[in-house]
């Protein structure tokens, strides 16, 4: 064979690639991204609209039907679209061609939505943009429970301060917390008293809208010192809510106690979490760049400073237990491979030693299936970051 000539006259240039090929494995086994799925680039936006008690049937009619027609206009390579209302939820799926341009997409839905924005029902808020990818799955989930705190304290806890903290971990992404109450401002209408009053629950509404206002004050120079000016626009807790003005009666002024009473409160629960018996909040952690191990040990790195941060009072009375840990299936499937590899490269050497009955043969067989190995693998990974340039 050509090549073993080659080889048996220029004995150096191929140890010389051979040591090449060694250094270059490790540099390109650290730099080659670790999952348990490929990427897989679908090419499909969702776009999620939310309007809270609208009937499905109004959320088809005023909110989908006009943004379909905005995405057919301005946004490019459409296959076909897709629609689901619910209560006060719609999602809209638009699947594009093949070989499209999803940011370029994600810019111009987005934009679109924007725009489309104005002609919809007031109140309405900008829609979630989110992209489809096969390896959206959560590679860490939390569970955060507590023997002393309520529910809607543990969601306040994960939602405004734990999941700030671990979104900074480099590519790691967490939607919000599973379980728990979410908190909420409420206001528990007299109806009887409304009545009494010849008051309606817009008469409510309107006064907690023009009595809570933060505006704009300024400042003001007294003699050569400026001061900060305050306005007392809105109350400064919530208790303090219930001594708002709602309407002037024969000289007296009715005040929000006198019809309502406004507490500290959490919107109906739609779904729970146990762990360990008591309930508590799921935290799920996607992946959206890097290796899934680098993810999860940088979650779990963070988790201790991001618990330290609750402050000792609150920090001794949460539990931050990691539920589930994709790492494991990707660091048993390396070690697998691993352990499976050596077992085949001493089994081969054993058999040519054992049929040859030469050690030399031996030595460079078990030598250069490791090296063809390490080629394929540089070579996969060359192809792949050509690919996804």
């Amino acid at each position: 064979m050509w090549i073993v000539a080659l080889a048996l006259r220029r004995p150096y240039t191929f140890v010389v690639m051979a040591l090449l090929i060694i250094i270059l494995t490790p540099i390109t086994i650290l730099r080659t991204p670790v999952d348990i799925f490929p990427d897989i680039n679908i090419p499909v936006i969702s776009v999620l609209w939310s309007y809270t008690g609208l009937d499905p049937e109004e959320m088809a009619d005023r909110i989908v039907t006009n943004s379909e027609r905005g995405f057919t206009v301005t946004v490019n390579d459409i296959e076909h679209q897709e629609s689901q209302s619910l209560n006060g939820i719609a999602v809209i799926k638009i699947f594009f061609r093949p070989g499209v341009n999803i940011p370029m997409a994600m810019t111009q839905v987005t934009g679109m939505c924007q725009t489309v924005l104005r002609g919809l029902p007031p109140g309405t808020t900008p829609p979630l943009v989110i992209t489809y990818s096969a390896s959206s799955t959560p590679v860490v989930q939390l569970g955060l429970s507590s023997k002393t705190l309520p529910e809607n304290r543990l969601f306040d806890l994960a939602q405004n301060f734990l999941r700030t903290q671990l979104t900074t971990v480099p590519g790691a992404a967490t939607p919000y917390p599973y379980g728990g109450k979410p908190r909420q401002v409420q206001v528990d209408l007299d109806s009887a008293k409304l009545q009494a009053y010849g008051l309606t629950p817009a008469d409510i509404v309107n006064a907690v809208g023009a009595q809570n206002l933060i505006l704009p004050s300024g400042t003001a120079k007294i003699g050569p010192t400026e001061y900060n000016v305050e306005m007392n626009g809105t109350p400064g807790t919530i208790a303090e809510l219930n001594d708002l003005p709602v309407k002037s009666l024969k000289g007296s002024t009715l005040y929000m106690r006198d019809v309502a009473h406004v507490r500290d409160g959490f919107t109906p629960q739609t779904n729970i979490v146990r762990q360990d018996g008591v309930r508590g909040v799921l935290m799920s952690m996607y992946k959206l760049g890097g290796s899934t191990l680098t993810v999860v040990d940088g979650v779990k790195a963070m988790i201790p400073t991001a618990v330290k941060l609750l402050g000792p009072e609150l920090g001794s009375q949460v539990s931050v237990k990691p539920l589930f840990d994709q790492s494991l299936f990707v660091r048993a499937s390396i070690q697998g491979v691993l352990h499976e590899g050596l077992t085949a490269a001493c089994l081969t050497a054993a058999m040519i030693l054992l049929f040859l009955g030469d050690w030399r043969p031996t030595i460079i067989i078990s030598i250069s299936i490791p090296l063809s190995i390490f080629v394929s693998v540089i070579l996969l990974s060359a192809l792949h970051r050509r690919s996804t340039s």
